[in-house]
C-alpha cells in the first residue's frame, strides 16, 4: 500500500463525518441517531480499512527493503570475489616477477664468473703463446746458425725436394699402373668398340632450329601475309611458330624452338600453298589436320625405332615421347637416330661382355628420352628422362642407366657405363655432328693454345677433327715420367677450359734423336 491509499481512507472518514452532520440537521433526532450509528459504522470501517492499508504498506515496504538488501549483499559478494581473484592474480604475478628477478641475478652472477674465467684463460694463453714464440725464435735462430740457411730458404729447399720426389714417384706409379691395366683393357676395349662401329653405320639428317618452305613464286608471299597481315598472324597464332618472310627468293623460313610445332607449321603451310585457299578459317582447319598427321608420324616413328631394335613392352605414352625425338636435334645430329645408334652399340657391347643384350638395347634406346620434353620441364635431360621412364613403369635398372648416362647421378652398374660409352661413340664419330667452320677453327686453336701454354712443349698438333691432340715435348726438359704427368695436366686443363661432346685424346710424344754427319 502506498501513501495515496492512506489519503483516500482518511478522506472517506472525513466525508462520513460530514454526511452524519448533514443528516442530523435534516432528519431529526431519530434519523439523526440512525445516521450517527451508520456514520460510526462507516468511520469504524474506514479506520479498519485504513489500518489494514497501513499494515499492507508497511509489509510491502519491508519486503522491498529486504529484496534491495539481498540484491546489494549479492552484488557486494560478487564484487568481493572478483577483488579476491584480482588480488590473487597480482600476488602470482609478483611471485613470478620475483622469481625471474632471482634467475636474472643468478645468471648475471654466472656470466660475470665466466667472463672472469675467460679473462684469466686469455691471460694464461697469451703468456704461453709469448713463451712458445720466444722458444721457436730461439730454435729457428739456432737452426739457421747450424745450417747457414734462413728459415724461408730451408723451407723452400725442403718443399722443392719433396715435390720433385713425389712427382717422380707418382709418375712412375701412374705409368706402371697404366701399363698393367692397358695390357688387358686396351685389347678388349678396342675389340668391343671396333665391333660396335663395324656392325652399325647409321645415316643422319642434319636439321636445324629453322625449316624452309619453298614457294612456287614470290607473289605467294603476299597471299601468305594476307590483308594487313591477318593470314600470317593466324598461322603464327595457330602453330606457335614465327614466319620469316624476307628477301630470300621463293622461300619462307619457319623459326621455332619446338621442333614438333615447327613440323606442324611446315606441313600446314605446304598444304595451304598447294590448295591456294589461304584465309584464317582455312588456316585453323589445315593446322589441326597437320597436327593430327604429325601425331601419327610421331607414334609410327617411335614404334619403328622400338621394332628395329627388338625392344618390346614399352608404354604407349613413352613410345610417343620417343617418336618426338625424330624432330629433335643435338649439334645437328638427329636425336632419334642417335638413340637407335646408342641402342645398337649397347646391345653389341653387352653381347661381347656376356650381358643381357635386350636390356642394354632398351637402355640405349631410351637414354635421351628426356630431350623430348626438356624444353617444357626444368632440369638436366638425363634426370628428366629417368623420371619419365619411372613414371611409365620401366625397371629400376633402366631408370638408373638413363639418369647416369651424363653422370648427373653416379653410375652403379655395368649397363650404365655401357650407355655412357655408346653415347660418347655415337656423338664423337666423324660426321655425326656438324659445326660451323669458324667454331671448328676456334676450337682447334684453343686446343693447341692450351697445350702450348705448358713448359717444355715444343709443338702441338690437333688432329682427328679435334678429337686428338699430339704434344711434342723437348727431351732435355721433360723426362719420361714427367710426360705422363704432363698429359694428365693438359687433359685436366682442357676439361676445365672447353666444352665439347665425347672425349679428346691427349698424346705426349718425347723422343731423343742422335744426328751425326759423315764427311770425306
Amino acid at each position: 500500500m502506498d501513501i495515496y491509499t492512506i489519503i483516500i481512507a482518511a478522506g472517506s472518514a472525513a466525508i462520513g463525518c460530514v454526511v452524519a452532520l448533514l443528516l442530523k440537521g435534516a432528519l431529526g433526532s431519530k434519523k439523526l441517531k440512525n445516521a450517527e450509528n451508520e456514520a460510526g459504522l462507516i468511520v469504524k470501517g474506514a479506520k479498519a480499512k485504513a489500518d489494514s492499508l497501513i499494515k499492507e504498506a508497511g509489509i510491502e515496504a519491508k519486503d522491498l527493503l529486504f529484496k534491495m538488501k539481498s540484491e546489494f549483499e549479492a552484488e557486494a559478494k560478487e564484487t568481493r570475489s572478483e577483488l579476491k581473484k584480482a588480488e590473487h592474480r597480482l600476488i602470482q604475478k609478483e611471485e613470478n616477477i620475483d622469481r625471474k628477478t632471482d634467475m636474472i641475478d643468478q645468471r648475471e652472477k654466472e656470466i660475470a664468473e665466466k667472463e672472469q674465467s675467460l679473462s684469466d684463460r686469455d691471460k694464461t694463453l697469451a703468456n704461453k703463446e709469448e713463451k712458445y714464440n720466444t722458444l721457436l725464435s730461439e730454435q729457428k735462430a739456432q737452426l739457421e746458425r747450424i745450417s747457414t740457411l734462413t728459415a724461408d730458404q730451408a723451407k723452400e729447399l725442403l718443399i722443392r725436394a719433396m715435390e720433385n720426389e713425389a712427382r717422380y714417384e707418382g709418375a712412375k706409379l701412374i705409368k706402371r699402373i697404366e701399363n698393367e691395366a692397358n695390357e688387358e683393357a686396351d685389347k678388349k676395349a678396342k675389340k668391343i668398340i671396333a665391333t660396335a662401329i663395324q656392325r652399325y653405320a647409321g645415316d643422319f639428317v642434319a636439321e636445324r632450329t629453322v625449316s624452309v618452305v619453298q614457294l612456287p613464286g614470290d607473289e605467294m608471299k603476299g597471299r601468305i601475309i594476307g590483308r594487313e597481315g591477318r593470314n600470317i598472324r593466324a598461322i603464327e597464332a595457330a602453330t606457335g611458330i614465327d614466319l620469316i618472310i624476307d628477301d630470300t627468293p621463293e622461300a619462307v623460313i619457319l623459326s621455332g624452338f619446338n621442333p614438333v610445332r615447327r613440323e606442324v607449321a611446315r606441313l600446314a603451310l605446304i598444304k595451304l600453298i598447294s590448295d591456294g585457299r589461304i584465309h584464317p578459317a582455312r588456316i585453323e582447319d589445315v593446322v589441326k589436320k597437320a597436327g593430327q598427321e604429325v601425331d601419327t608420324a610421331i607414334k609410327e616413328a617411335g614404334e619403328q625405332a622400338a621394332f628395329d631394335l627388338g625392344v618390346h613392352g614399352i608404354h604407349a605414352e613413352l613410345i610417343k615421347y620417343l617418336g618426338r625425338l625424330k624432330y629433335r636435334t643435338s649439334y645437328a645430329q638427329n636425336v632419334l637416330q642417335h638413340s637407335v645408334e646408342v641402342g645398337v652399340m649397347c646391345g653389341i657391347m653387352a653381347a661381347e661382355l656376356g650381358l643381357k643384350e635386350k636390356v642394354a638395347r632398351r637402355m640405349g634406346l631410351l637414354h635421351d628420352i628426356g630431350k623430348a620434353i626438356d624444353h617444357e620441364v626444368e632440369g638436366p635431360h638425363a634426370v628428366i628422362g629417368s623420371k619419365l621412364a619411372k613414371k611409365f613403369g620401366e625397371t629400376p635398372g633402366v631408370v638408373h642407366a638413363i639418369g647416369a648416362h651424363h653422370e648427373d647421378i653416379p653410375p652403379s652398374s655395368v649397363y650404365a657405363l655401357l650407355v655412357q660409352a655408346a653415347d660418347g661413340l655415337s656423338g664423337a664419330r666423324p660426321g655425326a655432328r656438324k659445326e660451323l667452320l669458324e667454331n671448328y677453327i676456334r676450337r682447334i686453336e684453343d686446343l693447341e693454345g692450351i697445350a702450348n701454354g705448358f713448359q717444355g712443349v715444343a709443338n702441338t698438333y690437333a688432329i682427328q677433327a679435334g678429337r686428338e691432340i699430339r704434344v711434342i715435348v723437348k727431351s732435355d726438359k721433360v723426362s719420361d715420367e714427367e710426360s705422363v704427368l704432363l698429359s694428365r695436366d693438359i687433359a685436366k686443363k682442357i676439361e676445365e677450359s672447353l666444352t665439347f661432346p665425347g672425349q679428346i685424346k691427349v698424346t705426349v710424344i718425347r723422343e731423343t734423336r742422335a744426328v751425326e754427319y759423315a764427311n770425306k
